[in-house]
């Protein structure tokens, strides 16, 4: 009888509870070398730049056919120059119990666990393109200043949502939507869009002083 892969899908109940679990022993361990939020930054990028692109990865991982050993081999070959030592050893020791396929699990668990230790805030930002750089990092300060909280931004694109933005933050909604600009919206370059919308950003988080 062939044995089914281990995917993280919803209908696999015990995925959570096993990356609750995996996810203390991760956050432990980078703790102690003072890497935590590198580490698990890295696990992110691994599922949403890796795993998430390529179902190939994605399916090798999960693959009980696939020994751990070859496993490991992949890991460094894709990882080992990338990612921290920390990690690349933890992913091995899931790779060796034949969990490397909860690996979005985890990813789940040690956001939501290091932001209750680091008394994060995590504020769901969607807008209609990929945020710039600068224009994340001055939402997040802006934000933090704002609710005198670190927050940590979770990003999510809706291009329906052409010239604005949303915020979450646990119940509350910033809405700064202007659909009824579309036209013009499209016209203006990148760089124009951005200051757009900052600039709109910041008229509705004075509206919230």
């Amino acid at each position: 009888m062939t044995e089914a892969p281990k995917h993280d899908t919803v209908l696999d109940t015990g995925a959570e509870q096993l990356g609750t679990t995996y996810a203390r022993a991760l956050i432990a361990a980078a703790q102690k070398e003072g890497v935590a939020d590198q580490v698990v930054q890295q696990l992110g990028r691994m599922v949403d730049e890796y795993l998430s692109q390529s179902p190939q990865l994605a399916a090798s991982f999960a693959s009980p056919r696939i020994d751990a050993d070859e496993k490991c081999r992949v890991l460094d070959r894709i990882f080992g120059d990338e990612f921290h030592p920390i990690l690349i050893k933890f992913l091995k020791v899931m790779a060796s119990r034949d969990r490397l396929g909860y690996v979005a699990a985890v990813r789940r668990a040690s956001e939501t666990q290091l932001d209750e230790m680091l008394g994060r805030l995590v504020a769901t930002v969607r807008t209609a393109v990929p945020l710039e750089d600068a224009m994340r990092s001055q939402i997040a300060e802006r934000l933090s200043a704002l609710l005198h909280r670190e927050v940590r931004l979770k990003e999510t694109v809706d291009p329906d949502l052409i010239g604005g933005m949303v915020i979450r933050i646990g119940d509350t909604v910033y809405d700064s939507s202007v659909v009824n600009r579309i036209d013009k919206m499209q016209k203006k370059a990148k760089a124009g869009f951005s200051s757009q919308l900052l600039k709109r950003f910041d008229e509705f988080v004075q509206d919230k002083t």
